[in-house]
């Protein structure tokens, strides 16, 4: 089942090959001034729909992470990062973060919300 969503003014537009079984709320500063809602996917299962007129990236810490933008309309879109499911980044194992509040047509309120404690563990 392909989710597609976008940026508030479309330059941005992504689909993703499955709905996510849950999201996660992250607790660092740059995620709760955001305010996404992360779902997880393999670099295969995310689709750039149209390459983004107006993107823009910002990273910040180990500079590991990338965290993209719509310069237009501001919108959080998508990151691009190590896995770190064993609390160190695996550089072998990239996972694209997707906002999911951005998704089209998605009951976001369907799937459960995990916290994960980035204030304190980054």
């Amino acid at each position: 089942m392909t989710i597609k969503g976008s940026c508030h003014c479309g330059d941005t537009q992504f689909e993703v090959s499955e709905a996510p079984t849950s999201v996660t709320r992250c607790t660092c500063s740059l995620c709760s001034k955001r305010g996404a809602l992360w779902a997880y996917y393999t670099p295969a299962q995310f689709n750039l729909v149209q390459p983004p007129k107006q993107a823009a990236t910002y990273r910040w810490g180990s500079r590991t992470v990338k965290h993209h933008f719509c310069a237009n309309c501001g919108c959080g879109t998508y990151s691009e990062s190590p896995d770190r499911s064993s609390g160190k980044p695996d550089f072998n194992n990239p996972r694209v973060g997707v906002n999911s509040r951005l998704f089209d047509e998605f009951d976001l309120d369907a799937v459960p919300v995990m916290v994960v404690d980035g204030k304190n563990l980054w």
